[in-house]
């Protein structure tokens, strides 16, 4: 029995040594003081002491250890992972890592992430947000928009310009407003809940494109040249990546250059032949400078030894002889400017290139870098937006509308997409604003980035579905009384664009997560193919014996938190939301142990496994959506009329986590499965989708005007204008609400119970019976006026309904003179 207990209580030292970390050097004096107590107390004999040090001598001496061990083991690393390409070494390379580290290191650290600091507006961007983002809302109808005009108003496109929405990210110096990511976000969140076209106008130059490149790459006389100019609208960028036989694959591109020497404005200079055939480059059709990325080639050696330089940027006006473009794409009725753009052998100075011809094949780098940045913001934004405003609307929709005598919103039918709508709302302005601290902290998130892009556009598709399902006719008979059909038409396009979902789901999150999220993976590549061999042993001994222990430590905590329920483990707050914090350090801890068990089975064919990489990349995805969500909770002061959103939001996260954990699990690799479910689940799944009654909260926040539904709203433009229907439905909404009092004053005193239509009828028999003042008849009758609006579809003429045809010179007519 004594024995046992010894035995007992050295699992239980390594158990909490592994669970806490500790170094191995740490863990063997623990151990050897464990052997010390049991020889004093008899519990065991001295014989222990040599099976211990055949083990821990070899592994606490580097060089035996290196020797015997990490030698052989970097040879079999060698032979199963493959060296990297370029291309994925620059795409590694080019991204930072922040929060998400934490959550795939098995053990988050809480209090870090609530120190980050709140995202904030200087006080001249909200000035920005308060008038002239204000204003062009105001100028906008989408109807106008998307059926009359097929683009944007000139006005509106000349305000834009003289007014700086172009020139966000442009710095002071050259003209530009230089705004911080988060400030860029608001706008372009306030700008989606208005008119896709108009967000997207905006979102592009502000985002991967020549003003991006420039900043970082250009020359000084590049800079000087163009960011003042585009800076003032009188420049407008569009970049070109995207070909017929390269979408998602942009490695791969066929558009090339040539060096060569030719002759440019009377002299004969080095340059080189770009020939290119590109599609779907937003801003193409107006633009004035061409953004161009294509390989380049120096058959001749003229700069140098090298033939095949690679990707390269350049800088391509689009005045120039040869240069194709002016057409337009069709995307979904969707009516921002989108077109082709080709060349064939058009040839331009070498100086074109972003950056000089020093920059000559560093075009991958800078795309993946800038990349990074630009799409943590601009499409995770416009979704955000999109889905507050939608949220906003549908709530006072489901109030105002009625049936079976009753709004809407009071079904529980409806109220289970409604709840997933505002839970949305909640969660994505947070994800938005948790991603936009980590770019102006200066991080350039690319895991990160794949994460909001994804998801958040996945997750506006949805709502989007929700709420036409909520809206029934309203929903689908377009006209300029309809705030939702042309976004649920435009939809699949932030789903397709800037790296499709399926690819960025399947390959990109968890294939950049796994390298650049892993304490030791990166670290372990780099070493096995370090030209120094010795110095490449030791690194790798290092990450090798570190990876070990992390290993080790993640099964421990798996095993213990699926045992215990996590109620052991760590949390920042006592409050309702401790035990998502204590669910969230169990599921991290299983994220880590699953991703080194892949990646030891699976070895460099994982990259091919995209449905076991796609659900590792949906649990760390799951993660940060989830602790975003807290982070906004915390930040916002812990507000407790704003948990039933932060409950949703955070609960629907988990479940998604747990359903692509167990599904890992039933198609784990090498049949390992069953058993990692003994240790990860042994008393089955904890988590369940959000409850009903929580489904309920979140639907009547929705519906009722509060400090809740205006922070679930915050930032959208909402003004009571006759453009904008949401607006008026927002004015209705408080109509309504004000009007019911009246409404059931009149029906007690006629004793009898009205339907409640017809308002302006009930405000006459109100006055009759002289229990309703005239303001009070007003009110009524202004109530119906907007219940009608709100309830009500648009009918055309059918000669409106056809299309028109517009002259091809048209689609040019933005252009700078």
């Amino acid at each position: 029995m004594t024995t046992l207990i010894w035995l007992i209580a050295l699992l239980s030292v390594l158990g909490a040594a592994a669970y806490l970390r500790v170094s191995l050097t740490s863990t063997s004096l623990l151990s050897a003081a464990v052997i010390i107590i049991g020889n004093l107390l008899g519990a065991i004999g001295l014989w222990v002491w040599l099976p211990f040090l055949l083990v821990a001598l070899p592994l606490n001496i580097s060089s035996i250890r290196q020797q015997f061990i990490t030698t052989p083991a970097l040879k079999m690393y060698r032979k199963i992972m493959p060296e990297m390409s370029t291309t994925e070494k620059e795409a590694i390379d080019a991204g930072t890592t922040w929060w998400e580290a934490d959550l795939f290191a098995g053990n988050p650290n809480w209090r870090k992430l609530h120190n980050y600091p709140k995202a904030r507006l200087s006080a001249a961007e909200q000035a920005f947000l308060d008038g002239p983002v204000e204003e062009v809302c105001a100028m906008v109808t989408q109807h106008q928009v998307s059926h009359e005009l097929a683009d944007l108003p000139e006005e509106v496109w000349q305000y834009l310009k003289s007014h700086g929405f172009f020139a966000m990210i442009i710095k002071k110096q050259y003209g530009g407003l230089e705004f911080s990511a988060y400030a860029q976000s608001r706008v372009l969140q306030k700008l989606a809940g208005v008119s896709s076209e108009l967000a997207s106008t905006v979102g592009v130059p502000n985002s991967l494109g020549p003003g991006e490149l420039l900043q970082h790459y250009g020359t000084e006389e590049q800079q000087q040249h163009y960011l003042p100019r585009l800076a003032k609208g009188d420049e407008i960028p569009c970049f070109a990546l995207t070909s017929p036989e390269a979408g998602s694959d942009a490695g791969s591109i066929p558009d090339f250059g040539v060096i060569c020497k030719g002759t440019w404005q009377g002299e004969e200079v080095l340059g080189m032949k770009l020939t290119w055939n590109k599609r779907y480059i937003t801003l193409a059709p107006v633009a004035t400078v061409l953004g161009l990325a294509f390989k380049l080639r120096d058959p001749e050696h003229l700069l140098g030894e090298e033939e095949e330089l690679g990707i390269t940027c350049a800088l391509i006006p689009t005045d120039i002889e040869g240069v194709e473009i002016g057409r337009r794409h069709f995307p979904l009725n969707c009516m921002f400017q989108n077109g082709p753009t080709r060349g064939k052998e058009v040839f331009v100075p070498l100086s074109f290139i972003i950056g000089g011809a020093t920059m000559a094949g560093q075009g991958w780098r800078m795309l993946v870098e800038c990349l990074s940045v630009g799409r943590g913001i601009t499409l995770p934004s416009n979704s955000a937006g999109g889905v507050k405003t939608i949220a906003m609307a549908t709530g006072a929709y489901a109030r105002i509308r009625r049936q079976f005598k009753l709004p809407i919103g009071k079904l529980e039918g409806i109220e289970e997409p409604m709840a997933r709508i505002g839970g949305n709302a909640y969660l994505m302005d947070a994800v938005a604003s948790l991603t936009t601290t980590a770019i102006d902290s200066g991080e350039k998130p690319s895991v990160i980035s794949a994460i909001v892009k994804c998801h958040l556009t996945d997750r506006m598709q949805k709502c989007l579905i929700d709420a036409m399902d909520i809206h029934g006719g309203k929903g689908i008979c377009l006209g300029p009384n309809n705030y939702l059909g042309r976004g649920y038409q435009a939809a699949p396009i932030a789903i397709t664009v800037e790296g499709a979902n399926i690819l960025t789901r399947s390959m990109i999150i968890y294939g950049q997560g796994a390298i650049r999220c892993h304490p030791y993976i990166l670290a372990e590549m780099a070493s096995a193919f370090e030209p120094d061999e010795l110095r490449g042993l030791r690194a790798f001994d290092r990450a090798l014996f570190g990876h070990i222990g992390f290993s080790l430590s993640n099964f421990v905590r798996s095993l213990w938190m699926g045992v215990t329920g996590s109620h052991f483990s760590n949390a920042p707050v006592k409050d309702k939301t401790k035990r998502y914090y204590q669910q969230m350090n169990r599921f991290s801890a299983n994220l880590a142990l699953l991703s080194d068990l892949a990646m030891a089975t699976l070895g460099g064919s994982l990259k091919r496994k995209e449905r076991v990489s796609a659900r590792l990349g949906d649990m760390l995805s799951q993660l940060y959506l989830a602790s975003a969500t807290l982070k906004r909770y915390q930040d916002d002061g812990r507000l407790s009329e704003d948990l039933p959103m932060v409950q949703w939001a955070v609960e629907d996260c988990l479940y998604r986590l747990q359903t692509a954990l167990d599904e890992l699990l039933d198609n784990f690799p090498n049949k390992l499965g069953p058993l990692l479910r003994v240790v990860i689940f042994p008393f089955g799944r904890p988590v369940k989708r959000p409850a009903d009654v929580l489904d309920h909260q979140v639907a009547r926040i929705m519906q009722t005007p509060c400090s809740s539904r205006s922070r679930m709203g915050v930032g959208q433009y909402l003004q009571a204008k006759a453009n904008n229907p949401v607006g008026m439905q927002e004015q209705t909404l408080a109509n309504i609400l004000r009007a019911e009092p009246l409404y059931d004053k009149v029906c007690k005193a006629a004793g009898k119970r009205f339907p409640f239509m017809q308002l302006d009828k009930i405000a006459a028999e109100g006055l009759a019976l002289g229990v309703l003042s005239e303001d009070e008849v007003k009110l009524l009758q202004l109530a119906e006026q907007g219940r009608l609006l709100s309830i009500n579809v648009d009918d055309f003429d059918p000669a409106e309904l056809r299309a028109n045809t517009v002259k091809p010179s048209a689609n040019r007519k933005h252009k700078a003179a």
